[in-house]
């Protein structure tokens, strides 16, 4: 069993509040997460790495697909997929 644990840190409370209520519907029975104060805590368990990768992959996605809709970032979307904005 491989683990990745995970940790997102805001500026407030009310900012992790919501990123957190966006994500729950679809981390729930997947990945295990908690909020505490600023912090997200995320755990995700696999069998294997391809599978730990894609859930992790995932994950990132909707992180930041609910930052955007937050107005949290203003950053170019990376549209090849290569980790660099365009």
């Amino acid at each position: 069993m491989m683990r990745l644990e995970l940790k997102v840190i805001y500026h407030d409370g009310e900012t992790a509040a919501a990123v957190f209520g966006a994500l729950e519907p679809d981390n729930e029975g997947y990945i295990n997460s908690e909020k505490n104060g600023n912090e997200l805590s995320f755990v995700i368990n696999a069998d294997n790495a391809g599978t730990l990768r894609n859930a992790a992959d995932d994950l990132l996605a909707c992180i930041k697909i609910a930052e955007e809709a937050s107005g949290l970032s203003d950053a170019v979307p990376d549209l090849d997929g290569d980790a660099f904005p365009e």
